[in-house]
């Protein structure tokens, strides 16, 4: 391979780990956006989402099927229990763990996030087991030839999914009665409350919606990788919370460049210095940006309030 083909298909990897990253990322800015809260659970969420995944494969009878070989009925029922299953799980921790805090100091929240971090990894782990489970394959391995570079299937699965779910995301925010009251709740939830909107739903509804797109990237992790572990969530959460930063924290369209660049900027790193500091660049990325732009690349959008 020439060198820019050997480019090429690093940037390929990049935005197929980066697509991932942000529709965790999503999550994390949106929850900040509506309630000024940094949901560090949300890591555990997308965990959670692709044990939902690995358990609906083993209920639908998928983890002997030969790859690809019930592509489209497989793929959207796996997809569709784990978007259940963590907006169920997105709609208690709210409920459950969030509301009753929401007058409280924001330390208090935070500290609450990180201790439902630990139960969720734990509750899997005990569930599960503490070794990595094999994800099948639901996607067949057809690799294509892009501009040089090699494509599989799977990662053209990986961004259109990603790609339709971040439009769709926007269109609602943007376009819809709920995306109005959820920027509404962002601004001013008092004012809101003296209008009609039913704040706690709202917010409810945001927890859920993050939730399902962690869901979706969880079911995509899984099937890139091949394998899920209950201590995914932990490094990946924070990855994802490094691209939300590095977009612009409570900014929608900055969490998805977000996560793109921080793909990329991953995989290029990885490639081309030295893949035993993969992690690394990633948190020295945010250090660099915080340093000349705290605001992120395309700056925050969270309202002051009274």
């Amino acid at each position: 391979m020439t060198p820019f083909q050997v480019f090429l298909q690093q940037l390929a990897n990049g935005l197929t780990i980066g697509s991932i990253y942000a529709l965790i990322a999503l999550g994390y800015t949106m929850v900040y956006g509506v309630i000024q809260l940094i949901n560090f659970a949300h890591g555990e969420v997308f965990m959670v989402g692709a044990y939902v995944g690995l358990s609906a494969c083993l209920w639908l009878g998928l983890e002997g099927v030969a790859p690809g070989g019930a592509m489209a009925w497989g793929f959207v029922g796996v997809v569709g229990a784990s978007i259940l299953g963590c907006a169920l799980l997105g709609l208690a921790v709210e409920r459950l763990a969030y509301r009753p805090l929401r007058r409280a100091p924001r330390l208090t929240a935070l500290i609450t996030a990180i201790g439902l971090s630990f139960f969720l990894q734990n509750a899997v782990m005990l569930v599960y087991g503490a070794t990595d489970r094999r994800f099948p394959a639901l996607v067949p391995s057809v690799r294509w030839n892009l501009g040089g570079a090699t494509v599989t299937t799977l990662q053209l699965v990986i961004w259109a999914a990603a790609g339709l779910m971040m439009a769709g995301l926007q269109v609602l925010v943007m376009r819809t009665r709920l995306g109005k009251a959820m920027r509404a709740t962002a601004q001013d939830p008092t004012a809101c409350w003296l209008l009609g909107i039913p704040v706690d739903r709202i917010i409810s509804v945001t927890f859920a919606i993050g939730s399902s797109l962690a869901a979706v990237g969880g079911v995509l992790f899984g099937l890139y990788y091949h394998t899920v572990n209950f201590h995914d969530g932990y490094l990946i959460g924070l990855k994802a919370f490094t691209a939300a930063v590095l977009g612009g924290i409570g900014n929608i369209p900055g969490a998805m460049v977000g996560g793109l660049l921080l793909g990329v900027l991953e995989t290029l790193g990885a490639g081309y210095l030295s893949a035993q500091w993969k992690h690394v660049f990633a948190f020295v990325v945010l250090v660099v940006l915080l340093l000349f732009k705290p605001t992120g690349l395309l700056g925050e959008r969270v309202a002051d309030r009274a």
